[in-house]
Parts: structure tokens; C-alpha cells; sequence
């Protein structure tokens, strides 16, 4: 499970006293623990390897966009640090798919949910999001699902 995936890193940070990876994966730690505790609040189970994913893609983008103001700001060491962490909380995610892939993915959603129109968006991502959840950025995806799905 992912879950512990990320503890047994936590304990071979603490080992090899790399602070940088220790700090991440106990934030990474800390995040999962809350949105278990907001899960919990409304009656729902823990979180599943799924919703992890998608929580790590969540943090991913959080520090893309910081990286993106700093490096604005002239703040070299700050982007630099949000770069470590992004490379430490990808090493938990499955490869992500080409735009080829995501495309033929696209394509075989349609054909399963007979999708004809705008309306029919949802359906269709939410079958890849059952299918693909953490091999793609959904952000990138929905605008090539409306694409397909308009023209």
C-alpha cells in the first residue's frame, strides 16, 4: 500500500539523515492524515491508493505554482527547494501517460460512455478518472475531453 510505502521512507530518511526528503514525506504524511480525519468527519472510509494519488498530484501542483511565483521573485533558493520537494513526492506516482496515450485514452472513454456532446464531460472524466487516476494531469485532460467532445 502506498501508505506504508511512504512511512518505510520516512525511516530510511530518518537513517541517512536527509533532512530534505524527511521534511517532505512527513508533510506528505501530514496531508494524508488530514484529509483521512475530513474523510472520517463526513462518514466515509480512509482514503484508498486512488485518492492518495490524487492528493499527491494535488501537492505536486501546489508547489509548481509556488515554483513559479518564487522563481517571478527572484527567490532562487525558495523555487530550488519546491523542486526537491516535487521530485520527492513524484517518486510516488505512477508514470505519467504521453498526451498520445492520454489521447487514446480519451478516445476509448468516449466509445465506452457513448458520450455525443458537452454534456456528457463528466461521464467521461469520470471513467478515466477511475481508470487513470495518477498516470494523468485530469487539468490538461479535461481541456482535450472538450476538445473532443466539441468538435
Amino acid at each position: 500500500m502506498l501508505r506504508d510505502d511512504i512511512n518505510n521512507a520516512v525511516k530510511e530518511a530518518m537513517k541517512a539523515k536527509d533532512e530534505r526528503k524527511l521534511s517532505t514525506l512527513r508533510m506528505v504524511n501530514s496531508t494524508i492524515k488530514n484529509a483521512d480525519i475530513d474523510a472520517r468527519g463526513q462518514g466515509k472510509p480512509p482514503l484508498s491508493d486512488a485518492d492518495l494519488l490524487g492528493l499527491l498530484q494535488k501537492m505536486i501542483k501546489q508547489r509548481q505554482e509556488s515554483v513559479e511565483l518564487y522563481d517571478k521573485g527572484g527567490r532562487a533558493e525558495l523555487a530550488a527547494q519546491e523542486r526537491e520537494e516535487i521530485a520527492v513526492i513524484s517518486a510516488y506516482l505512477p508514470k505519467q501517460m504521453s498526451d498520445d496515450e492520454v489521447e487514446a485514452a480519451i478516445s476509448a472513454a468516449i466509445a465506452e460512455t457513448g458520450a455525443a456532446g458537452m454534456k456528457d464531460m463528466g461521464k467521461v472524466i469520470g471513467v478515466l478518472r477511475a481508470k487513470f487516476a495518477g498516470q494523468m494531469d485530469f487539468g490538461k485532460a479535461s481541456g482535450m475531453v472538450k476538445a473532443a467532445l466539441s468538435g
